[in-house]
């Protein structure tokens, strides 16, 4: 069978609650799902109670931002098997959080600046959880000022975007130790977004493993075969282990599917046996 472990759900910027996306993981035929939602672990009860009605495993998880080294892309780190209490983690997430609220504020300064009507409550209110850049480009959508959620961030909440404000990160020498401390195992996302080639790719995960990192996506929506073979050679050549997810968000990324991606995504359940064999060899739980 078939496994994703990295999602999204409304408790950051997913349009399906936690409920749903393990039901539709359910019915999907995934054997394991990992709720993996940025900066927060709000979902992760939700998600288990959703995971034992339906008889589906659920690996309780949160996706963090991590700074970049000068000239890379985006540094996401999955952590998997959160524990229920992380007094360490909610700490460093609550900095980030507090962070992003006022980034969004400013958002909105910038884009009522740039003749946009709208208001941080109005976006508020398109948010169930942690408020981000989708409700943002939902907001646009709804006002008529793009035409598609890519267009929004294209045009204004992209990294190039007009109405673009840096948000506030973790860096890996905070975050990678906080992971290992409470036990989670840390995972880089798609390592494509680094957006360098594979000889300096390997350069930032080698850096990254010996601060903690224990594995990377493998399998992912957005990597080709070349990337898969890649970076399958390049967690073998530093001992990492392989992950793989779809990166599922709900209506906000369309054409991605839960467990498919782009419709050509198999992440096979025994990446998930190894990583659990890896953590019993460390005492920890699976």
């Amino acid at each position: 069978m078939s496994i994703d472990l990295h999602t999204h759900t409304t408790a950051s910027d997913g349009t399906l609650s936690p409920t749903e996306l393990v039901k539709l993981a359910k019915d999907s035929g995934l054997s394991a799902v990992a709720v993996t939602d940025h900066d927060t672990m709000q979902g992760i009860p939700e998600a288990l109670e959703a995971g034992r009605r339906y008889g589906i495993e659920v690996i309780p998880g949160t996706e963090l931002s991590l700074e970049s080294p000068e000239g890379a892309g985006w540094i996401h780190v999955v952590g998997l098997w959160l524990p229920e209490k992380a007094p360490e983690l909610q700490k460093a997430l609550d900095w980030v959080i507090e962070g992003r609220a006022n980034r969004n504020h400013e958002i909105v300064k910038k884009l009522r600046k740039l003749g946009v009507n709208t208001t941080y409550e109005a976006i508020a209110a398109r948010a169930q959880g942690t408020v981000g850049r989708p409700h943002f480009a939902q907001e646009l959508l709804a006002l008529g000022v793009v035409s598609s959620v890519q267009e929004a961030f294209n045009v204004w909440l992209g990294d190039n975007g007009r109405a673009y404000v840096p948000k506030r990160k973790l860096t890996p020498q905070q975050a990678l130790p906080i992971l290992k401390d409470i036990g989670a195992t840390s995972i880089l996302a798609h390592p494509f977004a680094l957006n360098l080639n594979y000889a300096e790719t390997e350069r930032v995960v080698k850096d990254l493993r010996d601060l903690g990192l224990e594995g990377m996506e493998v399998y992912y929506s957005e990597h080709s075969d070349a990337d898969t073979k890649a970076y399958g050679e390049m967690a073998d050549r530093l001992g990492l282990l392989w992950s793989g997810g779809s990166d599922f968000h709900g209506s906000v990324k369309p054409r991605i599917a839960l467990g498919k991606g782009k419709g050509a995504l198999d992440v096979p359940d025994e990446l998930l046996e190894k990583m659990k064999a890896y953590r019993r060899s460390k005492g920890l739980p699976v």
